[in-house]
């Protein structure tokens, strides 16, 4: 996958609710639950209840983070 994939894929996404699942190392995980905002050039914006978090298009493609649709 390329990174412009992965862009326009999260595109689609925008405003709907996604579980997304964090790789912070060595076999530890967080799980964020939240909305998709907004996609920029470089990264997306997730809304979770606390906070608004960004991710890059590059941690979708090594698979730091996994999105999951609900």
């Amino acid at each position: 996958m390329t990174i412009e994939k992965i862009k326009n894929e999260i595109k689609k996404l925008i405003g709907k609710k996604v579980l997304i699942k964090v790789n912070i190392g060595r076999n530890k995980y967080e799980y964020i639950e939240g909305i998709v905002l907004n996609v920029y050039p470089f990264l997306f914006t997730i809304k979770s209840n606390e906070e608004i978090r960004s991710f890059s298009y590059a941690d979708v493609i090594t698979k730091n983070i996994v999105l999951k649709i609900y």
